[in-house]
């Protein structure tokens, strides 16, 4: 029987694949192609417009950084907004800490939502039930148009890159709403793409932020399936400048939130050393910190 692969189709000329062994689902939803295969290497791997957004071997990394990064840089994160993460790995993390009392996920996709159900059950694992859990089908930026002054302390954006469906997650409407309905300490964190191969992504959307907040960063992540080195994640906050904290602070608010020992990637350490940029990625964020 002949093999099928799966070829990514993120860059036109250079890219991964994946030996599938069993074709899980295929579905064109009213936003996007969506795809769930089993693989021989990376367990179970969804797609969407020919893009990798996540496999069960590695999604450790980019789901643990994109949440327990922001939601321990805010002094004491009660209430988070997160926008797509259609599968519910954000979500879970989110709840992993005690001291939130309140997440919201607002996914435009439902077909990514119940697929995830079906065929990744392990990613989200119990946290559709989670009482504390809101979970909305619907267009994420109409949510923060209309969303209350100061209602949320972290807002976790889970987007595919800033073409087609994520497109409108990157404007200047969508972050000044975003500043507006963060509170006095509030931060948000989004994807920025892998710099090596999506310098402008960084350089962009850090500088559309820094009309709203005060304080724009970026931080990396090893995400093997992630093509081209390290992913950042870029950082906005109303608050104290996320790459001034300490260890120190950064432990001792995983303690309170219970998270210490329960992850794979992320540690204290990684948190605060995640900041240091190496400079060819460095170069493409603008010195506008204050």
């Amino acid at each position: 029987m002949a093999e099928t692969w799966i070829n990514e189709t993120l860059y036109p000329d250079w890219g991964q694949r994946f030996l599938v062994t069993r074709e899980l689902a295929r579905v064109k939803s009213d936003f996007q192609d969506v795809v769930v295969f089993e693989s021989s290497s990376h367990g179970r791997v969804l797609v969407l417009d020919g893009v990798i957004q996540i496999t069960e071997r590695d999604e450790f990394v980019y789901q643990e950084m994109l949440t327990h990064v922001p939601v321990l840089a805010h002094p004491c994160a009660k209430r988070v907004l997160i926008i797509g993460a259609g599968d519910g790995g954000v979500l879970r993390r989110v709840l992993e800490h005690k001291t939130v009392e309140k997440a919201v996920m607002v996914e435009i996709d439902g077909a990514v939502i119940e697929l995830s159900k079906q065929h990744l059950p392990n990613i989200a694992g119990d946290a559709w039930n989670d009482p504390r859990a809101e979970v909305i089908v619907g267009d994420g930026i109409d949510y923060v148009a209309k969303a209350a002054d100061g209602s949320f302390d972290v807002i976790i954006v889970d987007s595919t890159d800033p073409i087609g469906v994520g497109e409108v997650l990157f404007t200047d409407e969508f972050y000044s709403n975003c500043a507006r309905i963060l509170s006095d300490e509030g931060l948000i964190v989004n994807q920025c793409g892998v710099p090596f191969m999506q310098a402008d992504e960084l350089y962009e959307t850090s500088l559309r932020r820094a009309k709203f907040f005060p304080h724009v960063s970026a931080y990396v992540a090893a995400v093997p399936t992630y093509v081209g080195g390290f992913m950042t994640l870029g950082m906005a906050s109303k608050g104290q400048s996320p790459n001034t904290q300490t260890l120190e602070q950064i432990r001792a608010r995983a303690e309170a939130a219970n998270i210490l020992g329960t992850t794979r990637y992320w540690t204290p350490e990684i948190h605060v050393g995640s900041f240091n940029l190496p400079p060819y990625i460095a170069e493409h964020l603008p010195k506008t910190d204050k």
